[in-house]
């Protein structure tokens, strides 16, 4: 158990492509597989690697995701000792950089008394024991390692993430972005194991030098300075920077193999319970291969979909590779293919939507039920 580490999170993530999602949270926040939320996934992964101590570090659209965090009770993480920390990003500063809000709060980093950590982004949805990674940081001397994955669909996936040139000897020399050129590429998780002094060091040196916007880049550029290592990921991963990818991920859940994988391989994902009523089907329900939370009302036909909390699916409605999220309501007659409904939307009667794998239709939140 990792006793020794503590957990950073950085929710800085570029969110572009997804804007669609994230217009009133982060990408952290964006519910997935019916019940969860993203952040479930490396939260569970720390916890159940044995790490107590985790520091979350949001932005401005934080609200739901805070709402979603709690106390952290349902990681174990509500304890008198260590636990979990929520730092917002907000700043007077016109542009924000990690750097300058890790020196912000360098007395939370002082204070705590493990002597590694382990700092990772969100975004990179996957169940993993990090204890593998972290013997092996510690056995091979090295001042940071970050974790990878070997990819064979670099042309589809992954694009504009960081790819690293990796030795015999597992040594990273240099470190440059995913164009789309290669499908054979080696894929940063973005996330790193070190010292926590050395983490301080990285700090004080992005402030000195001052021309560095996050903790990474600093490594990215001196990989050879810093004597970086690499430990390969083999399990399934799936990057969410993009509609197309969240979209692919959720329907990978669909497959059994995927979904043993991602939620019980490593241990249990644990996610915020709200102890809904069970989901109640009627005569004339059709359901087939598809993911069903709690506190539903189906009378439709439900294919190859995800359905999540409180929603009513009318009869003779016809939901086919749909992500739908809480609290709506999808009335008779409507033919949805290949569609992301977020929040609180009522689907008026006999509405007929058609997106693809690539571009799915979406239905943005709102506050209130709204009519569409």
């Amino acid at each position: 158990m990792l006793k020794n580490y503590m957990g950073i999170l950085m929710l800085n993530e570029r969110e572009d492509n997804i804007k669609s999602l994230t217009k009133a949270r982060p990408i952290a926040a964006i519910p997935v597989g019916g019940r969860y939320r993203i952040i479930d996934f490396v939260l569970s992964n720390m916890v159940n690697s044995g790490i107590h101590n985790i520091g979350i570090f949001t932005n401005t659209k934080s609200r739901s995701l805070v709402e979603h965090l709690g106390s952290g009770k349902p990681w174990d993480l509500d304890r008198k000792i260590n636990g979990l920390y929520v730092f917002d990003l907000t700043s007077e500063r016109s542009e924000l950089r990690d750097i300058d809000v890790l020196n912000d709060n360098m007395e939370y980093i002082y204070k705590s008394k493990q002597e590694y950590v382990i700092i990772s982004s969100s975004n990179m949805l996957c169940n993993m024991d990090y204890k593998e990674a972290a013997t092996y940081h510690e056995e091979s001397g090295s001042d940071i390692t970050i974790i990878y994955k070997k990819t064979n669909s670099g042309k589809k996936d992954y694009l504009s993430c960081s790819t690293l040139y990796i030795n015999e000897e597992n040594k990273i020399l240099s470190v440059g972005k995913n164009i789309g050129a290669s499908d054979k590429i080696n894929i940063s998780m973005e996330m790193f194991i070190m010292k926590k002094s050395t983490l301080v060091d990285i700090v004080k040196k992005g402030m000195e030098i001052g021309y560095h916007n996050s903790i990474k880049s600093i490594i990215y550029e001196h990989v050879l300075k810093f004597n970086v290592n690499a430990f390969e990921f083999k399990g399934y991963i799936k990057c969410i920077d993009s509609l197309r990818n969240y979209y692919n991920a959720s329907m990978d859940m669909l497959n059994a193999e995927v979904n043993k994988e991602l939620f019980f391989n490593n241990g249990l994902i644990y996610t915020k319970s709200k102890y809904e009523a069970p989901t109640k089907y009627f005569n004339g329900a059709k359901v087939n291969n598809a993911l069903i939370s709690n506190g539903c009302i189906l009378k439709g036909k439900i294919e190859n979909s995800i359905i999540s909390r409180r929603v009513t699916v009318h009869e003779e409605a016809e939901i086919n590779n749909c992500i739908i999220f809480e609290n709506c309501e999808i009335k008779k007659g409507c033919k949805l293919t290949n569609v992301i409904v977020d929040r609180n939307i009522i689907m008026h009667e006999n509405t007929v939507l058609e997106g693809s794998d690539d571009f799915p239709v979406v239905i943005e939140k709102k506050v209130e039920p709204y009519e569409f």
